[in-house]
């Protein structure tokens, strides 16, 4: 997914890029968590979330204020089981902070990096360092410690979390194989993530009866103020995470992504034992949590350091590939010279580095 649509990324511009995800990330899911504690239709508040994206980014589109290109067919086509994951990955995110306090929601999400292992193993796609292997299995270890200790443990909120982990990995496989997203940019990523996603968001929620209970329920919530407030704010920050993360990944990485979201979560769960109604406090608890971010900071570490190696790697073998043709070349043109003085002088050596 690098450097796939947008220009050639300036350092500010990374950076920009890197701090507004890492920010909008850790909002979104207070926001978000906010919301659900108000108002429990999630998957309404994910249909108008991208509702909102797509009349935004196609209005920006026709006022000439985005150079994002029209829907193609074939681009669709090949988008559209991509974001069907995402934002299966995302609604049931949502509907998991119905029962899952912010600290153990993120524990859970960590889980990621362990499945997609998993899915690279069964794939036959090799085995991973040994860094790589044990911060992984660190994370999972504190994320069992954590839920042994959670005095709030809700089974329907957990069992949201881990479907949501699913569906994540599902998505991050599924682009890294089909290249699905190379050559757009992030607003076109977005704008077809939200297109696509709409006519399987709207059956969803009138085939679950969600609406119209949802419609009748935000009509009478809009009387107050401050939830008014606060429901704005999710939609239209579910279009600035949306950009970022996408802007992130194209360009810097998707390894700066995921480093920029394991530091969020380091700030996400120390504030989360606070507010919205907090944790219960348990020595187990905030021991597993613990570990469990130590794993993803440990993880973070142990893919840059890989990156790190394939690129030096990289970067050796091209030098010696230079040297190798240099030789070759230099080579080659002693032989040359050699064999057209011989030829002057009416004697050709049998190699051309012997004396004439």
């Amino acid at each position: 997914m690098d450097n796939r649509g947008d220009a050639d990324a300036t350092p500010f511009l990374s950076l920009f890029a890197a701090f507004s995800y890492g920010i909008a990330s850790m909002a979104m899911v207070f926001i978000n968590k906010a919301v659900i504690m108000q108002y429990v239709h999630s998957m309404t508040l994910l249909t108008l979330q991208q509702l909102a994206t797509t009349l935004l980014i196609h209005l920006g589109r026709v006022a000439g204020y985005t150079k994002a290109r029209p829907v193609n067919l074939e681009t669709a086509k090949k988008l559209l089981l991509v974001s069907l994951f995402y934002n299966a990955n995302v609604a049931f995110a949502l509907a998991s902070l119905k029962g899952v306090n912010i600290p153990m929601y993120i524990a859970i999400k960590r889980l990621t990096p362990l499945a997609v292992l998993l899915a690279g193993f069964f794939r036959g796609k090799g085995t991973p360092t040994t860094q790589v292997t044990l911060s992984v299995l660190l994370i999972a270890a504190g994320c069992l410690i954590a839920a042994i200790g959670d005095f709030s443990f809700d089974l329907y909120g957990y069992s949201m979390a881990f479907t949501s982990v699913f569906f994540q990995t599902m998505y991050l496989v599924l682009v890294e194989r089909s290249g699905a997203e190379d050559g757009l940019s992030s607003v076109e990523i977005m704008f077809y993530n939200s297109f696509l996603s709409l006519p399987v968001l709207l059956f969803l929620i009138i085939a679950t009866g969600e609406f119209p209970n949802s419609l009748s329920l935000l009509i009478a919530k809009s009387n107050s103020l401050s939830f008014l407030m606060l429901f704005v704010l999710s939609l239209i920050m579910g279009i600035v995470l949306n950009f970022t993360m996408f802007l992130c990944t194209i360009v810097n990485s998707a390894l700066t992504t995921t480093i920029v979201g394991v530091l969020k979560g380091v700030g996400s769960t120390t504030l989360g034992f606070f507010l919205l109604g907090g944790v219960q406090v348990h020595a187990l608890n905030v021991t597993g949590l613990m570990i469990n971010t130590a794993g993803g900071v440990w993880y973070s570490y142990a893919k840059y350091q890989q990156k790190k190696s394939k690129q030096l790697k990289m970067m050796t073998d091209l030098e010696a590939h230079k040297k190798i043709d240099l030789g070759a070349c230099t080579h080659n043109a002693v032989s040359g010279i050699y064999y057209a003085l011989s030829f002057c002088l009416g004697s050709i050596p049998e190699h051309p580095w012997e004396t004439v």
